[in-house]
């Protein structure tokens, strides 16, 4: 029988489309970053209130995500795709024209909620319309690429748009890129109505949603409060909490926003575990390399962005070029460890970094590792926590993974800046005389030290759960 991606002549050309949006989203996390001394300047932002540019952002998208995977499911993934393509152009456009911080801040938190809304409809689109185990393994490697990379590549953009133009355009931006996507997908997305007779679970988005926004908070606010702070303390409590609260109602609930019966298969189970672990590990070298490239090494923004290039340059060939070609052929979590094990190669090789160190011969070959490693473990764990899902179900298991990789960048990010900073104080401590840059590269090497472990413990986790099956039947059996 034919695979059904199979049938459609301009599936292709859909993955385009599902394409540039992810990179829009993606590229959103990190090209602001940049942008934010000369946005702070334009519009006479308080340092205390700089941080809600960001954090605005995250919270809104990490809080939504399982909301916008629901409604992807209950109204249909090209519509859904559709309203948060339109909806992240608006926003985009009203943070690029603010005349002041709040304007800002409500734009930034409305592009994190349409974002939420888009990203797991855009995944979901991708696992319905490539079906065939070789198109599929493709069009993942591509996506995969565009997860893992999409972030250095923002910080580059963010610093040629902020040098040469201004801070505006790296919102600006991306209304023609969305305005591109959705004629796209006018043309190219195919996709059934939403499901008849659904209902939103509201108890489920409540305390859901406020568990995760309360989770985020905790841990956007533990790095300048500490953790100590009641401001960081409550929210992560408040936020285990309804967590608990909301798996609880998920057993009960007649129609859940998250059904549990997606996490009952093994394999599945390890590939979302595999995606925290991993992004826990992972996602504190771009602070840490920002913090290093700039204020050791002294380079400027627009040269910070091109040495994180090979980062992006290694995600895409591991996920396109070495991931995509043998996932057909080999054992999902031979290539989900194996992607591990060199990401913590590289975080090593970063730990000896010095203040002295020269890019080429000490830092590149640390990045180029970091992001082989990051392009071979992505790719697989996107097709093998999708693949077997019911068609009912595919919009709540894309957000749940894409909530997945959110929260453990939040975690990873503050617990290695923790340790970064815990370390670094104690160096300086310990020696009187040592030069601030010192401390700060100890600091960091400590942090990569930490990092490499966990990916390590990844590279365990994924051996041991993910079955060892070809990924066409990796978590397609029925859950009970």
């Amino acid at each position: 029988m034919t695979p059904a991606s199979a049938a459609d002549p301009k599936r292709w050309w859909a993955l385009a489309v599902i394409a540039l949006a992810q990179l829009m989203v993606i590229l959103d996390g990190t090209i602001v970053n940049i942008a934010l001394p000369s946005a702070q300047r334009a519009l006479g932002m308080p340092d205390a209130d700089r941080q809600w540019v960001i954090t605005a952002y995250t919270l809104a998208f990490g809080g939504l995500l399982l909301l916008g995977g629901r409604i992807a499911d209950l109204v249909g993934r090209k519509r859904a795709f559709v309203i948060g393509l339109a909806g992240f152009a608006m926003a985009s456009a009203l943070g690029g024209a603010a005349a002041g911080p709040g304007t800002l801040f409500a734009a930034r938190a409305l592009q994190g909620a349409f974002a939420a809304v888009l990203a797991p409809s855009a995944l979901s689109l991708l696992t319905t319309t490539f079906t065939d185990p070789r198109e599929r393994a493709k069009a993942f490697g591509v996506y995969g690429a565009l997860a893992g990379g999409g972030s250095g590549a923002g910080l580059l953009v963010g610093g040629l748009l902020t040098e040469y133009l201004n801070w505006r355009w790296c919102l600006y931006v991306n209304v023609p890129v969305a305005l591109a996507a959705l004629i796209g997908a006018q043309v190219f997305l195919r996709d059934r109505s939403g499901r008849r007779g659904g209902h939103l679970d509201v108890p489920g988005v409540l305390l859901g949603s406020g568990g995760l926004v309360a989770l985020v908070y905790g841990f956007s606010e533990a790095g300048p409060r500490g953790w100590t702070s009641p401001w960081v303390a409550a929210p992560l409590m408040a936020g285990v909490l309804l967590l608990a609260a909301f798996v609880w109602w998920q057993h009960r609930a007649a129609g859940p926003l998250l059904p549990l019966r997606i996490f009952r298969d093994r394999s599945r189970a390890g590939a979302f575990a595999t995606m925290g672990l991993a992004t826990i590990g992972m996602f504190g070298v771009f602070l840490f390399l920002t913090y290093y490239f700039q204020a050791v090494l002294g380079y400027p923004p627009v040269r910070t962005g091109l040495a994180f290039m090979p980062v992006s340059v290694g995600i895409v060939i591991g996920a396109t070029q070495i991931a995509a070609r043998l996932l057909p052929r080999t054992a999902p979590h031979t290539l989900m460890a194996s992607g591990m094990v060199l990401a913590a190669a590289g975080m090593v090789l970063l730990s000896r970094l010095t203040v002295h160190a020269q890019y080429v011969p000490h830092v590149l070959p640390g990045l180029l590792l970091v992001g082989l490693g990051m392009g071979l473990t992505f790719m697989p764990v996107y097709a093998t926590a999708t693949v077997g899902v019911p068609t009912q179900d595919t919009g709540a298991a894309s957000a749940a993974l894409t909530t997945v990789q959110q929260i453990g960048a939040s975690l990873g990010t503050v617990l290695l800046n923790t340790i970064a900073t815990g370390a670094t104080s104690r160096h300086s401590r310990a020696d009187s005389g040592t030069a601030l840059a010192e401390a700060m590269v100890h600091g960091f090497s400590v942090a990569y030290w930490c990092s490499a472990g966990v990916l390590l413990l990844a590279a365990l986790v994924a051996a041991l759960t993910v079955r060892r099956g070809k990924p066409s039947q990796a978590g397609s059996k029925p859950s009970a």
